[in-house]
């Protein structure tokens, strides 16, 4: 409320997410005093002892999660502004939950810790669990730290591997949600009435009529000046009371909706029928479909040829769907020209024969006349039968200098030809604007390559095509992460390398970062979800949490070198001490993020991705910087220019 935030989907992502991760401050200082409180210390002496000792510990992991955020904070567009408010509501609690670790924590621990033999089943199961692996894990470093080389080269082949799974995944800019909203544009041929387009919608809605799914539906016929386009929006029942579908063996989704609607929709005839999901238009202007470009040149014919070219091999690549555009060919056009030889002869003007044609073809206000307390206009037009072909004005009569009336047939050409409905331009050049859907199964980032890349082997010199719409709000989101992404790994360097007093401790606990990207992009293929703005928000939020292990680990093992020990020996002692803080913290986040990852109900689709990131990038990270960080500590160990200092 202080920043002026709303509860909205990011606030809450983050608040959903920081669940997880708000404990993990206390859970590092609650395990340290209580491992100095198994060293026989009373509750006051093993309160102060251990939270002194993991102080430097919990305080770097928390300033590494908030400098992870602080590019983010600063990210332009409407995108920047979600992303500030969920950085900075998930740097606050974790601010919050620092504080808590470092004061009250203690404070408890020192009047109310007392610890007891585990007598239940479950307690004894967990403390053999903890034993045992820091029995195993003593071992496996001692073996490792023989063979760094090969751990560190079979940890990096891993990253290499997984890395390359990213082709793999589809790229887009925000998952399709199941919202129960659809909306369908319906475009007649170009002339058509009003009536004929009423017709075709009147077929339309038949259909829907007699689909289950539908709960409700709303036609509007005309839009501006064209009368041959309808816009229906469709409601849709909840996804609980649709109806089991035979065919799919399931209840329809929305999207597989929509494609049974468009299959459907083929048989209407003289009819050029769109659906679009309004869940995939929610930050972007335009017309909101995921794909959307323009083409634009100076010669209008050149245009409309390389514009049918680009549609047509979009077509053929199958990565789209419902491609229309803005251009409209074939407005049918009569066009009155005034002969000036007889005109002249006649003493008619041409400013009279384009009153009369106006006034009598499209009518003329003369007058107003007032009933019932309102004034109504009183407008001369031609009755609707004098008016509907070319030979009825050819029947009107113009009068001349003289006061005769001459037919207009004598003094103009009538010339009926197809034009345009509107040329349309963008920047100064003529522009014809593409838009379609991404097709089911299919990458909206490699929608956007294809089509740049069919344009460079179609377009002639001096045309080109400009993203628009969702698909440039995708374009500069993604670039943008990226770019906060690598100035957030800069910025934690900078911070760590300060509390370190070293160059080279950063590095150690950096290096777990490229685990947990390996982690999320493995965990996002298992489960099919995409690389979305949501899911990069998880990688982001991985960048700061994955930290933590790595801080614990470094953090410790310096404390341990000052009584003198070697540094392999150091790694030896100090590693399984902190293995149970560094498992209790990860599990922690994994079980805050489970719930969203196995979300159901209305927007679960947008937590899916950013959950299943971050448990897949913990779960990975968590283990490989078990192995990889004491390997890199002891080899950067070689390179330090003077004896750790506290």
């Amino acid at each position: 409320m202080a920043l002026g935030f709303t509860l909205n989907t990011f606030t809450l992502l983050a608040l959903s997410l920081a669940i997880g991760i708000v404990v993990d401050d206390a859970i590092m200082v609650l395990e340290n005093i209580v491992r100095h409180k198994e060293m026989k210390k009373d509750r006051f002496l093993a309160a102060l002892d251990g939270s002194r000792e993991i102080t430097f510990a919990a305080l770097a992991a928390t300033v590494a999660i908030i400098a992870i955020f602080l590019p983010v904070a600063f990210m332009r567009g409407i995108i920047g502004k979600f992303f500030y408010q969920f950085g900075v509501t998930l740097s606050v609690a974790v601010a919050l939950s620092l504080l808590e670790a470092l004061t009250l924590t203690p404070m408890r621990c020192s009047q109310f810790l007392d610890l007891s033999e585990r007598k239940s089943k479950i307690g004894k199961a967990i403390e053999a669990f903890f034993e045992k692996s820091a029995y195993f894990y003593q071992k496996i470093v001692k073996e490792i730290l023989n063979h760094r080389g090969k751990v560190l080269v079979g940890s990096f082949m891993f990253f290499a591997l997984s890395y390359a799974s990213l082709s793999f995944l589809r790229k887009e800019f925000v998952p399709s949600q199941d919202q129960s909203r659809l909306f369908m544009r319906i475009r007649t041929d170009i002339g058509s009435s009003m009536y004929v387009t009423d017709t075709k919608v009147a077929e339309i809605e038949k259909v829907l009529s007699q689909r289950p799914e539908v709960l409700q539906y709303f036609s509007t016929i005309g839009q501006g000046s064209e009368v041959n386009v309808a816009n229906i929006f469709i409601t849709l029942k909840d996804y609980g009371d649709r109806p089991y579908d035979k065919s799919f063996k399931k209840r329809l989704t929305q999207q597989e909706l929509m494609e049974v609607l468009r299959k459907e929709f083929k048989g209407v005839k003289g009819a050029k029928i769109t659906l679009q999901d309004l869940s995939l238009s929610g930050f972007s202007a335009k017309r909101g479909y995921p794909i959307e470009f323009t083409v634009q040149g100076p010669e209008w014919p050149v245009l409309t040829d390389s514009v049918s070219k680009i549609t047509q091999a979009m077509d053929q690549t199958k990565m789209m769907t419902d491609i229309d555009t803005d251009y409209r060919e074939g407005m049918p056009e009569l066009r009155v020209v005034p002969d000036r030889e007889k005109t002249r002869a006649f003493g008619v003007s041409i400013a009279d024969v384009s009153s009369t044609v106006d006034a009598l073809m499209g009518g003329k206000i003369a007058g107003k006349f007032s009933k019932g307390g309102h004034r109504y206009d009183v407008r001369i037009r031609l009755e609707e039968g004098e008016r509907t072909s070319p030979e009825d004005v050819k029947k009107l009569d113009v009068r001349n200098n003289r006061g005769e009336l001459v037919p207009i047939s004598s003094v103009v050409k009538l010339e009926e030809r197809m034009s345009l409905q509107g040329i349309s331009r963008q920047n100064r050049q003529r522009a014809i604007t593409v838009f379609a859907n991404v097709a089911p199964g299919a990458s909206q980032a490699k929608a956007i390559e294809e089509i740049q890349r069919l344009s460079k082997n179609i377009l002639p010199s001096g045309y080109f095509i400009q993203v628009s719409g969702s698909a440039k709000t995708f374009q500069e989101s993604m670039s943008s992460l990226m770019a906060a992404l690598v100035l957030g790994i800069l910025i934690s360097y900078m911070v760590l390398a300060s509390q370190f007093n070293s160059f080279l401790h950063p590095l150690t606990v950096l290096v777990a970062l490229p685990f947990s990207v390996s982690g999320a992009f493995v965990a996002l293929l298992i489960a099919n979800q995409s690389l979305n703005i949501f899911s990069m928000i998880g990688l982001i939020l991985l960048m700061g949490i994955v930290k933590k292990n790595s801080i614990l680990l470094v953090d410790f093992t310096n404390q341990v070198r000052e009584e003198g020990l070697s540094v392999e020996d150091a790694l030896v002692k100090a590693c399984p001490v902190r293995l149970r803080p560094i498992l209790m913290t990860s599990l922690a986040t994994i079980a805050g993020a489970l719930p969203a990852a196995f979300a159901i109900g209305p927007g679960a689709e947008s937590r899916i991705p950013m959950a299943v990131s971050v448990v897949g990038g913990v779960l990975v990270s968590t283990v490989l910087t078990l192995f990889v960080v004491p390997c890199v500590y002891s080899l950067l160990s070689k390179f330090e220019g003077q004896k750790v200092k506290a």
